[in-house]
């Protein structure tokens, strides 16, 4: 007999039956697809959170790494004007010429052979036995003194942008561009005869050479350093950390600033300073010219409005503003007259832009300033930490595309 009851149970029945395990299958399915998802995505996490710590690290380490500016000037303060300048004491075997100031702190104003007559400019002494005609000033001099440490330091203290080797001509043969150059103690000279060394300006007259010896400088007799390209003896600085040796006949060019003494053999010639912080000088028939001026910018030559005017023989012509108009130079000149001893003057051509400073200030070095950072390298990581992001962010997206939603908690029909 037919039993609706009978047939609901076994409709039940089947309905169980047959449903339970599609059910069973869809919370398998719904539990364990998202397991292995996770499972699938956590090396891409791994890796993501590893590769930014990695990256933002290395930004780090790159943005606060110091790292080599150009060179900066360095300033002399009151040793600017001191052509030689030493400790212990000065030493000549006449007759060198000497165009600059001398002084000599904090030993006696003795110097051995030096006269007034061998100097353009003022002999400074610590006390009143200095040659004939020379100026007791120990203050101005210890000041000197104080400001040339300074200096010294200044110049040790710039990170090199080269650093040669320890051989004997590190120097010689190079054409160098402005920088910072660090070099040691060579058996021979850091400079020989064979090849000059030459400092390539680049065009700009404010490019300076700062260079760091570790222990002594030594130049071989006929050695050269010349200049080139808008470089200036004013920006060019050289840093001893003993002694600094000029052999005979040497040409060289720039400010030295020894821990110790300066020798100078004969006949060889400086365009800049001899300074010894605490030995002596010692000079043979030489001639060092202090650079006290220094153009700030490359020169260019114009022609100024003729005028043409009459003074009185004898009287001083017109005052020419730097050099501008020469206008009734007679006698004396003017002062800024050109042509002394003209009874009638006239407008010549000046050098418009180039201006004669003493080199008190910073001036500017095209890439002076505080230590620059390494822009190249931080945007090349910068891409990098970029790519990878985006990287990430389109695998997380495509994966939450693709991925079935989660099923929900299984109910009774």
């Amino acid at each position: 007999m037919f039993s609706p009851w009978s047939s609901s149970s076994h409709r039940t029945s089947d309905s169980r039956l047959s449903g339970a395990p599609a059910m069973a299958r869809d919370r398998v399915a719904g539990r364990h697809r998202p397991r292995m998802a996770r499972a699938q995505r956590t090396p891409i996490r791994a890796l993501s959170v590893l590769g930014s710590g990695v990256v933002s690290m290395l930004l780090v380490v790159f943005a606060w790494t110091p790292v080599a500016s150009a060179a900066q000037t360095v300033q002399l303060g009151t040793a600017t004007p001191f052509a030689v300048l030493a400790g212990t004491e000065i030493t000549d075997v006449p007759t060198s010429a000497i165009t600059g100031d001398v002084g000599l702190s904090p030993a006696p104003g003795s110097n051995d052979g030096l006269t007034q007559a061998e100097v353009t400019g003022t002999i400074y002494s610590a006390d009143a036995t200095g040659p004939a005609g020379s100026v007791d000033d120990p203050a101005l001099l210890t000041t000197a003194k104080t400001d040339l440490t300074t200096a010294f330091g200044s110049a040790a203290g710039q990170l090199p942008t080269t650093t040669f080797t320890t051989v004997d001509n590190q120097l010689g043969g190079q054409t160098l561009v402005p920088g910072v150059y660090a070099f040691g103690h060579a058996n021979t000279a850091n400079i020989t005869a064979a090849s000059p060394l030459v400092l390539n300006g680049e065009g700009d007259v404010n490019a300076v050479f700062v260079f760091q010896a570790s222990s002594d400088l030594v130049t071989a007799s006929n050695s050269v350093v010349q200049l080139e390209n808008g470089a200036q003896a004013c920006n060019v600085f050289w840093k001893v950390g003993s002694s600094a040796t000029l052999n005979s006949a040497s040409t060289f060019v720039g400010t030295i600033m020894a821990l110790t003494s300066a020798t100078l053999g004969t006949g060889a010639t400086v365009q800049g300073r001899v300074l010894a912080e605490n030995g002596a000088v010692t000079l043979e028939a030489n001639t060092i010219t202090t650079p006290t001026t220094c153009l700030t910018s490359s020169p260019t030559a114009t022609t100024s409005p003729t005028t043409a005017t009459t003074s009185p023989t004898g009287a001083g012509g017109t005052t020419g503003a730097g050099g501008t108009t020469a206008a009734g130079i007679s006698g004396g000149g003017g002062s800024g007259g050109i042509a002394a001893g003209a009874t009638t003057g006239s407008a010549t051509s000046t050098a418009s832009g180039a201006t004669g400073v003493v080199p008190t200030g910073f001036p500017h070095t095209g890439l002076g300033g505080a230590a620059h950072a390494r822009y190249g390298d931080l945007i090349a990581l910068g891409a990098v930490a970029l790519a990878g992001s985006a990287g990430a962010l389109g695998v997380a997206v495509r994966r939450r595309r693709t991925l079935p939603l989660r099923d929900g908690p299984i109910g009774h029909a």
